[in-house]
């Protein structure tokens, strides 16, 4: 796969006299290579002359290594035609072509990051489930501590640190940054020395839709491995407080398994678009998931309020949100300005798992009652409430609508036709 090569160690091979039989894949294509095989095979070892060990031999290691292309089992055909030619550099030469041919047969890599840290649960199941399918090589590259909602936010002025760390069947190491730094460090080659082929970024606690990608550091990690060229999906668990368990990582990564599959099999073939990336939501009851569903981006968000405290962990007075309900903005004022000293310490109110552990029509209730934006329909956020596991391609512009691009061009030329006007 990529930036990979294929290792084979042969040196038992090479005039070896305990030659097992030889099985060629693809006797239709080398007919002449089959039936060498087939007679070879036959013939006992003490009947066996020097050369004809060294056929056997060359043979086999043609066979183990799978070689399929034709141009250099052409080759080495003729070789075995004429052994007394062969030499040890022939040989070498076709072992470095038996490399190349090959690389393709490697495991894949796929690195995983997240923003809830390199010890967070769900990480830790998704590594866990790649591991156990023992189909992938396993890299990490995730925060060191929990980098939630830092958005796309990177390291610039002082260096970070990586720490190695011990996680069954993977190479990981834990970064003193945030998930876009872990990302475009491990992609780089001077963490890791090849570009993975896959980046996962997740799993994360709590559900990533709508206007809440942009706040994501889970997306970002994504996010950062699409600059870089690389193929990556977001991958966020719905997670519902006194009804979620850490269990269901393992089945939400379970459930992910055949996207990440068929997601490998269009990267081997290069057929994988290079201008999006995946955005994956599951569902809170993952396990009985409607299937897989096709969405955009939606428009919802919960808004977020803010909580005057005493301390880092101590609860105060609710002063003023953007979704609380009030007499009067006078008074408002009054009690805000009041409560206002030189020094204050603020806390984010946030709505969003409080609704989650209602049904659907009373979170509609709620959320109108509360100011939350409703989404439109066909979106992430609408088919993720359905029970669907929503796979949304992401990409990194932000440009506005068509609607909003004419609008502001009719505007901006009448500015340019004003500024014209009173310079005459």
């Amino acid at each position: 796969m990529r930036g990979s090569k294929a290792k084979f160690n042969f040196p038992h091979l090479i005039g070896s006299a305990n030659v097992m039989p030889v099985r060629v894949r693809n006797k239709r294509r080398f007919p002449e290579l089959s039936s060498f095989s087939s007679s070879s095979s036959s013939s006992t070892l003490n009947d066996e002359s020097p050369t004809s060990k060294r056929r056997k031999s060359e043979t086999n290691l043609v066979a183990e290594v799978g070689l399929e292309n034709g141009s250099v089992l052409d080759l080495y055909q003729q070789i075995l035609r004429q052994p007394d030619l062969l030499s040890t550099a022939l040989l070498n030469c076709f072992l470095v072509a038996g490399t190349m041919e090959n690389s393709s047969d490697q495991k894949p890599t796929i690195m995983v990051t997240n923003d809830d840290g390199i010890d967070a649960p769900g990480l830790r199941s998704l590594v866990r489930v790649l591991v156990s399918t023992n189909r992938y090589v396993v890299l990490v590259c995730a925060p060191d501590s929990e980098k939630s909602a830092v958005s796309h936010s990177i390291t610039w002025r002082h260096p970070v640190t990586a720490r190695r760390t011990n996680i069954d069947g993977a190479t990981a190491y834990a970064i003193s940054g945030t998930p876009a730094d872990c990302t475009s460090l491990g992609v780089s080659q001077a963490l890791f020395p090849s570009v993975p082929d896959l980046v996962l970024s997740g799993i994360n606690m709590g559900s990533n839709c709508g206007y809440h990608v942009c706040y994501s550091g889970t997306v970002a990690g994504a996010r950062e491995a699409f600059f870089h060229g690389v193929p990556s999906v977001s991958m966020s668990y719905n997670w519902v407080g006194g009804k979620s368990s850490i269990h269901d990582y393992t089945l939400a990564a379970e459930a992910c398994l055949p996207i990440i599959s068929a997601l490998m099999a269009e990267i081997r073939n290069q057929t994988y678009p290079e201008r999006c990336f995946l955005n994956i939501d599951m569902p809170t009851d993952v396990t009985n998931h409607k299937g897989y569903k096709l969405t955009k981006q939606g428009k919802s968000i919960f808004k977020m309020g803010w909580r005057q405290v005493t301390s880092e962990t101590e609860g105060g007075k609710m002063l003023s949100t953007m979704t609380m309900e009030t007499d009067s903005a006078a008074q408002t004022e009054t009690n805000t300005s009041t409560a206002l000293q030189d020094h204050a310490l603020f806390k984010r109110e946030v709505f969003f798992f409080f609704f989650n552990v209602l049904s659907a029509s009373v979170i509609a209730k709620c959320l109108a009652v509360k100011g939350v934006h409703i989404d439109d329909p066909d979106t992430d956020w609408q088919y993720l409430q359905e029970g669907y596991i929503t796979v949304t391609p992401l990409a990194a512009l932000s440009n506005a609508e068509a609607d909003c691009q004419a609008y502001c061009k009719d505007w901006l030329q009448s500015v340019s036709e004003r500024v014209s006007s009173s310079a005459l």
